[in-house]
This record gives structure tokens, sequence and C-alpha cells, in this order.
């Protein structure tokens, strides 16, 4: 039998496992049913350890036949479902969808970041844990310890095991750096400037391998920060360098990532930055301990800004092309990315925050939810928006999306499509205020719909609500990269504390209108002047230049055209489709047809329109009208008779074809300019 990468990994850290030995014998015991427990909870503060310690949980799971099932509970929705859902995609798919206590027989569930569950604590204790079998073993893992009933029920008190991780003693400092091959006149020193924390202690064994050991290091940040320098001097190649930036400022590094920076090398690169003790393995791919990511993205922008703004980019684009590609609740963690991309906006303190506290889930609500969301827009914004909001809810429901924690409901966002044709459009004065200013300033062409962010608010502190702004960025980036757009809208209350933001996002004030005798300002934007993809560049640069206010002139493109005027141009654009300077002067140049990151470029345009004939081939009955249009424009016949003696048709068949094959490429054309469409061509520049 093979033998796999992550089987190497494991054996390699198990090699240098220390201390924890009355954690791993109650685990034996449990394991072996030599004692009754049957469910273990580690706590400890960040660092100390817990990850390590259920890697080692996982492999004697393993080597005693045991199926091991590890869920992070960062990347789950604290509901029964989000958590029901979270085992199935752990175990094998091919399992099929028996229950999931027949499912997990005889398993092994490992649950790390368990502070994120707090919501559903009681179902986990009440009905999940019970439901699973008498062999069954259960290790949750946080940085908070039980909650009362784990310890004060008598059956629970019988059955768990509480594990406070703490700091090594000097013993098992020595060990764990002795493992680590650090020479033993050494240890004594990195013992006392390790303080016994098991991150500093990992940290230094390596720093020590360099022959580079600090004398003193007053604090944690400053211990970390000469530590992680080692980092720098010791990786093996530039690959290893820019994945080890990659893991700085990305939330989540996965191998597809890595490939798009380092290529061939990625797998490599992933192997030794799995070896890193400040990066976490995690089933959807690397985290960076929050204290070394800081670091780590700091030194590398002092080093070199320009190297770490292409890799901004490379990440941003990449994150895009897999939410464009992804459906579902498989769409977060992009999502999750490109909002992490922005924590140097001014809303950073929020984004900080959040992280601090782990990755919440922002998932599409449930109609149970929509009671307690109504509740909260009554209690900051009055019973006329509360009744708006259940009205759009009934018309609307798909479009809510909402963060859930222990009491409930945490923050929320409402989207609408508009027009949708609902009497809603006229009743609610601020959609309606909205929608004028559409047909006034800029109507929506056929395809094209408007997103409005109706309502967003959090349970605690309304729209400035750490969880207002998690659903109100998560569900928005989901909106504006997957939807035809034309326009995108956000409604506030709270002018004061958005404002700032808003003029950081290039969003105007656009409208304002009162509901309940509350005030309500709008900010949008036109994505057909300011394309969605270039926004992002835009965002980016910000979190770097600080710059705010509206969007730059370069960035801005004319008035979109219409239907007609688009058809129009594109036959222009055919007949010189070989003149790069007359395409660069056709009014197609400021659409989506010629879009790049770095601006508009008639080589793009013409890539596209070359690709959307290729594109026809793929229609019924689309190999004539793409090998006409080939024949006519691509490589164009002296003249259309000559067209048609060439591809052997009557003149007068030719020409019926012609007319078929323009309709179907503008059809095709017209689906890219609206954003409905984005072929391969629309991203070569991505980079």
């Amino acid at each position: 039998m093979s033998t796999h990468f992550g089987d190497l990994l494991d054996n390699a850290r198990r090699q240098r496992f220390v201390g924890r030995d009355r954690e791993v014998a109650g685990f034996d015991d449990t394991l072996h049913g030599r004692s009754p427990r049957r469910v273990l909870f580690v706590h400890g503060q960040g660092g100390i350890g817990k990850t390590t310690l259920l890697l080692e949980f996982r492999a004697r799971a393993r080597a005693a036949g045991r199926t091991v099932v590890q869920v992070d509970g960062r990347d789950v929705d604290p509901s029964p479902e989000g958590m029901q859902t979270a085992v199935r995609l752990a175990l094998d798919p091919q399992r099929g969808d028996s229950p999931i206590a027949q499912l997990l027989t005889g398993a092994v569930l490992l649950v790390d970041g368990y502070e994120q569950l707090t919501p559903i604590d009681g179902w986990l204790r009440n009905e999940f844990v019970p439901g699973l079998s008498a062999d069954n073993v259960v290790v949750l893992a946080g940085r908070d310890p039980p909650t009362v009933p784990w310890r004060t029920d008598p059956g629970w008190r019988h059955l768990v095991a509480v594990h406070r991780l703490d700091h090594f003693d000097p013993a098992e400092s020595g060990e764990l750096l002795a493992h680590a091959g650090v020479e033993p006149p050494v240890r004594p020193h990195l013992v006392t400037l390790g303080r016994g924390h098991p991150l500093t202690m990992a940290l230094l064994a390596d720093l020590a391998a360099t022959g580079e050991v600090p004398d003193t290091l007053a604090d944690a940040p400053d211990l970390i920060s000469a530590l992680l320098e080692s980092f720098f001097r010791e990786a093996p190649s530039e690959a290893h360098l820019t994945g080890l930036a990659t893991c700085a400022i990305a939330w989540l590094t996965t191998e597809d990532l890595l490939r798009q920076l380092v290529g061939a090398e990625a797998p490599a690169v992933w192997q030794w930055l799995a070896r890193r003790p400040f990066v976490t393995v995690s089933p959807r791919g690397l985290f960076t301990h929050d204290l070394a990511r800081d670091v780590l993205d700091a030194e590398f922008e002092r080093r070199s800004p320009e190297r770490c703004r292409s890799y901004r980019w490379i990440i941003q684009a990449h994150a895009v092309a897999g939410l464009r590609a992804a459906a579902g609740p498989d769409r977060q963690p992009h999502a999750q990315q490109l909002h992490f991309l922005l924590r140097n906006s001014p809303l950073s303190s929020a984004i900080s925050a959040l992280r601090a506290q782990g990755s919440t889930a922002v998932v599409s609500a449930r109609p149970d939810d929509h009671d307690q969301v109504c509740s909260i827009i009554e209690q900051f914004e009055g019973p006329a928006s509360a009744q708006l909001a259940r009205a759009w809810l009934s018309e609307q429901p798909e479009h809510l999306s909402v963060v859930r924690t222990g009491d409930g409901i945490a923050g929320f966002t409402q989207h609408l499509l508009c027009p949708s044709g609902s009497v809603l459009e006229d009743r609610d004065p601020v959609v309606r205020a909205v929608l004028d200013h559409v047909a006034r300033e800029g109507p929506t062409r056929p395809g094209e719909r408007v997103d409005i962010a109706r309502f967003f608010a959090g349970a605690r502190e309304h729209q400035r609500d750490l969880y207002a702004v998690l659903a109100g960025n998560v569900s928005s980036i989901i909106e504006w990269l997957t939807r035809p757009l034309a326009w995108s809208f956000v409604v506030t209350v709270d002018i004061e504390y958005w404002a700032p933001f808003f003029d950081y996002m290039a969003f105007v004030p656009m409208a304002e209108t009162n509901v309940g005798g509350l005030r309500h300002v709008v900010y949008g934007i036109d994505w057909r002047r300011v394309p969605v993809d270039a926004w992002f560049g835009l965002m980016r640069d910000r979190g770097h230049s600080g710059e705010t206010g509206p969007p730059p002139a370069a960035l801005v493109r004319p008035p979109p055209l219409d239907r007609t005027g688009f058809g129009a141009a594109v036959r222009t654009a055919l007949q010189t489709l070989h003149r790069p300077d007359q395409l660069a002067t056709n009014p197609l140049i400021d659409s989506a047809l010629a879009a790049t990151p770095t601006g508009p470029k008639a080589a793009q345009l013409r890539a596209t329109i070359e690709n959307a004939v290729t594109c026809l081939g793929n229609v019924p009955k689309g190999d004539q009208l793409r090998a006409v249009l080939h024949r006519t424009y691509l490589r164009a016949a002296p003249t259309q008779e000559a067209a048609a003696e060439i591809l052997d048709l009557p003149l007068s068949t030719y020409r019926r074809h012609l007319a078929k094959a323009l309709e179907q490429l503008t059809d095709l054309l017209w689906t890219v300019e609206i954003g409905d469409l984005h072929p391969p061509e629309q991203r070569l520049d991505s980079r």
C-alpha cells in the first residue's frame, strides 16, 4: 500500500511531539475502552498547542485502526444543519446520505476551534453527541473552557474529561528543543526565553538551527518578529519565499493558489510551508497563526512593496475566479478571502476584531430566521421599516444572508434584485428613490439588474456591529461578482459611521429619503462605468495609498452603449479587426469586451471577439456560422463573393448565413458586456 505525504507529515510531527502526557494518556484510555470518558475537552490560549495535540490524537486513532473525522469550527455555520454538513463533508462522500450517527459508528470526531460553535453547544450536548454510538470518541478543542452543564450534569461529569493546556515546564521545553536538534549548551537559554510557550519554543528551535540565538527579547511580539526573521533566511528558494508571502497575505492558502504564484514548484512549497511551526494544516488549506501573519506581512511589505502588490493581485484574481466558478456554500471561502484582503480599509479594525475571534460563516437564511431579523430592524429602525423588510422577505427570501451566534442571529444583510415587477418597488420609498435615480442617470439594459443592500444590521450595535460588517461585506462580494449587475446600492441610516467607508469604496451618495421619520442615505456605483474587477484593483491600491473619494477619471468609462449602438459597434469592430489603431477608437474599447486589469486594450477587444466567433461553433449548426465569420472578418477573403466561393455557398445563402452569424455573435458578446458571461480571455491579464 502506498504512503501518502500526509502520513509522512504526521510521522514527522509525532517524532517532535513532546509533553501533554496526561492528555495523551487520557485519550489512549478512552480510545481503547479503559476509561468511561467519551468526550474530551481541550482548552487554552492561542499558540498553546491545541491543534498540535489534536494532530497527535488523530495519528494515534488512525494507528489504532479508527476512522477519524476532523472539523474546524472556523469553517462551520454554527447551526445543527451546518455542523451535520461539515461532518458529512469530512467523511468519504461515497458513504451516502445515511444518518450521521450511522456514518460515524466507531469513529473519532475531532473538533478544533470549538469556541466558534458556542451557538449550538446546547444542541451538541443534548442531541448530537448523545445520538452517537457508545464507542465513539469526541474531542472538542477551543480557547474557552466547557460551559457549566458539561461540568455539572451528573451524566456528563461521568463521561467528560476536561484538559486545560498550560505552558510547558522546563523539562518539556528542553525535550522539545532536543527533538528539534538543538545542541545541549543552547537549550537552557532558549528555555528561559521561550517561557514554555509551545509556539515560541518551536520558533526558537528553528532559529537555533541557523546558529543565531538572541540574547534577550523583551516581549512576545518582538520575540516572534526576531524569530520569524530566520524564515526569510532559510527559505530554500525564491519560490519558497513567495509561498511564505502568500501565507502572510492570504486568509487561506491552497495548493491551487500556490500554483498560480510558483507554478510547478507548488507541491514542494506546500510541503515546506506545512512543516512551519506557525502554520496549521486544515481540511481547506493552510492557515497562519495571526501573530506570525501580522509580522510576516509587515516585513514583506517593508522589503518589497511592489512584489507584495503583485502577489495581492494574483491572490485576489484567484479568489474572484474561484467565486465565479463555485456555487452555493462553496462560494464562501472565496468571498472570505476577498473580505480578508480588504483588511487595510477604514473598517480594518472591525476585520481585525473578527479575525481575532475566528472566521464566522455567512450563510443563507432559513424561514425561521425572518422573525428575528425583522425584530432587529424594528428595534433600531422602527415598525415602518420592519413591515417593509417582512414584505420583501416574503418576495425575495433567497437574498437574506445571516451570521449566527449563541443568541441567534448576530448579523444579517438583505439584498434586493430589481427590477422585479413587485408593487413593493413603489411602496418602499427607498427602493423607489433608487430606481428613479437609475432611470434618470443610467437605465438598465436587457439582462441587467440592480442590486440594493436594503437592510443590514447586527443584533447589538445595529449598523456598527462587527457582524453587520461581516454579513454585509461577504454577501455583497458574492452578489457583485456573480450577477450581471448594472448598479449596486447600499442603504444606511448610520451615515456618520459608514460615510468614510463608502468614500474609500468609491461609492457616492445618490439618493436620500425618510422612512418612519428616520433618514436613509443610499450610496451606489454604476458597474458599467467602473467594472467590478477594476474596482477590486482600486480597493487593493487604496489599501496602500489611503486615497478616498470618487473613482479616478482614468478608471471611469463613458456611459454604456444601448443594445442598438452596441450592435453597430460590433459590426464596425469586425471590419477593422486587424487594425489596432482603428479598434482603439471603436466605442467598444470602453466596454467589458476590451477590459483588462490595467485598463482597456485593443488587443483584448480583438481576442474577445475572436473567442466569441470560436464559441459560435458550439451552438447547433454553428460550424457554418463560425466559418462564415471567419472567412469574412478573421481571415477575410477579398470580397463577399470570394468568401462565398471559398465556402462553396451561393451568394444569397452566404449573405443569409452572415446576417444570422452577426446576430448570434452580437447576442453572445452582449452577454459579456452585461456581465452574464466571463470567458477565459476576459481574465488573461489578471496577473
